[in-house]
């Protein structure tokens, strides 16, 4: 991820000089979770945390909790909070298909019209009819995919605009894209942002080594569509060698992407270096033309010369012209997508959601935000956020737990708790604290940023943090924000050292907590 432009840092520094002001001494870390920040891998780092009694409004610990730090993906708290206490936990997108003209003998007389709605789950994610699955390591950072069809959502509407009798058309298929801006890349996976979100605008590139050294590896492609053809010629390695691998794309024709994939892989699990979709409303014409045709409806993508004009297509919908729609889950099920698996692309389109469906009057996201952390009383000195994934903010301790304690309050507070990753169970707390005392009752979002230190030719961590909530061994439901930042280690990684210590400071805490 990209360093953050200088002025943002001092942005930040005129947030701090807000919260100069005296405070009264607060109850100082536990001496076990101070032995923790005392560690010598952390003797250049910065550390900050809270721990408070949702109840009693009693700062049980704090160790610099006015001051800002670097959050990463905890600010995804904010972000789903934001967007529950806005829309409703039980708010559903609905992803309508219009025609534009009458239907003759089985044809329509115009187009289809996709009309994206914000819902970050076009795909395969619905299991039972009433959850979304998630897979630990989303796709999205190269982890594996969810099995099944990608492009399962939208053959379910193509499936009921063939069930209307409808055969073909006379226009092509287009998506409207008009409910906010596409085309920013948002700030962690470099995922395209945009109100269509078609398998989370990628395409999986599944590598599988071969058993053996000198044996072929296979990729396998999903969704498979016209857009992207991949050429691979891979062989596998003893287990332990570097992977050795060269991509070339021939982007000359933006509508027919050619991949090849060269060298050499290592024995060993499968990877996915997934491909990011350039365009995702065009993504959407392309693979949802091709499965009407497969559903028995001839369709053909909107014409790359064609340009379409939102607002004036917008005055065509009407109910009676509507031949499919797809209604998402509640909100509530897409917290735990996003707060398990920590899905930047989810996170990073709410904010435009929130300005486009709640903006009257030109409000952004940013704006309902502030509105709303505002009306809870809560000291906005203590928060500095420009994204919803967490790549551009700055909060506090005291500002985060005071958040937690607000959303407990709600009437969607246990959803939104049982949405975070559980410490040593799942999510991206899976692999941190798994034999600890507090596995499995810490629920918390975790957040990393970093970069490259090319000086020392390893990884600094700017902010890793970790914040949510946990029963302690007492019975007291605790709030609680830990932060550290700027980590270097000379040997291992830095994210994972500090990410166990997190898990490790949160475990304590739960233990010793009266």
């Amino acid at each position: 991820m990209n360093r953050r432009p200088a002025h943002l840092f001092c942005r930040a520094a005129l947030a701090a000089a807000c919260t100069t002001t005296l405070l009264p001494a607060q109850p100082a870390p536990h001496a076990r979770i101070q032995a923790v920040m005392n560690r010598p891998e952390f003797a250049h780092a910065h550390w900050g945390m809270e721990f408070y009694d949702v109840a009693s409004g009693q700062v049980l610990m704090s160790h610099n909790g006015e001051r800002l730090f670097v959050p990463g993906s905890t600010t995804k708290v904010v972000t789903m909070a934001t967007a529950m206490q806005t829309l409703g936990a039980d708010h559903r997108f609905r992803t309508r298909v219009y025609r534009t003209g009458p239907v003759r003998d089985g044809i329509i007389q115009g187009d289809l019209v996709l009309v994206a709605s914000g819902d970050p789950n076009i795909s395969n994610r619905v299991r039972d009819g009433d959850r979304y699955a998630f897979i630990d390591q989303d796709h999205s950072y190269s982890g594996q995919p969810l099995p099944g069809d990608p492009l399962l959502t939208l053959r379910q509407m193509a499936q009921q605009v063939a069930a209307k009798g409808i055969r073909g058309l006379t226009g092509q298929v287009v998506v409207d894209h008009s409910l906010f801006r596409e085309g920013t890349r948002e700030l962690g996976t470099r995922v395209v942002m945009s109100p269509m979100v078609v398998n989370d605008n990628v395409i999986d590139l599944v590598v599988t080594p071969g058993r053996k050294a000198g044996e072929p590896a296979t990729v396998t492609v999903s969704p498979k569509t016209s857009l992207l053809t991949v050429q691979a010629f891979l062989t596998t390695t003893d287990s332990g060698t570097p992977a050795l691998v060269r991509t070339v794309e021939d982007s000359t024709n933006k509508d027919r992407r050619y991949l090849v994939i060269s060298g050499s892989v290592p024995v060993g699990p499968p990877s996915n270096p997934r491909w990011v979709v350039p365009q995702p409303s065009r993504f959407g014409e392309i693979t949802f033309a091709e499965v009407l045709t497969e559903a028995g409806v001839a369709a053909i993508p909107r014409l790359a010369s064609r340009t379409i004009d939102g607002a004036t297509m917008a005055s065509r919908y009407a109910d009676s012209l509507m031949v499919a729609e797809h209604v998402s889950l509640p909100l509530s099920k897409e917290a735990v997508v996003l707060l398990k698996t920590s899905q930047n692309l989810h996170a990073s389109n709410f904010p435009f959601v929130l300005g486009a469906l709640k903006g009257n009057g030109g409000r952004s996201g940013f704006d309902i935000a502030r509105e709303w952390l505002l009306s809870e009383g809560l000291d906005l000195n203590g928060a500095v956020q420009g994204d919803g994934a967490g790549g551009d903010a700055y909060f506090a301790p005291r500002f985060m737990t005071r958040l937690l304690a607000k959303v407990w309050a709600k009437p969607w507070a246990q959803d939104f708790k049982a949405a975070m990753p559980t410490l040593g169970k799942d999510g991206t707390l899976a692999a941190i604290q798994v034999n600890s005392p507090g596995a499995g009752k810490v629920f918390a979002k975790t957040g990393t940023f970093g970069s490259y230190d090319p000086l020392n030719r390893r990884q600094l961590i700017h902010g890793k943090g970790l914040a949510g909530y946990f029963t302690s061994k007492s019975g007291r439901e605790i709030a609680f924000a830990i932060y550290v930042n700027n980590v270097s280690v000379a040997q291992g990684d830095p994210a994972i050292v500090a990410g166990q210590a997190l898990g490790e400071i949160a475990s304590i805490a739960w233990e010793v907590t009266k």
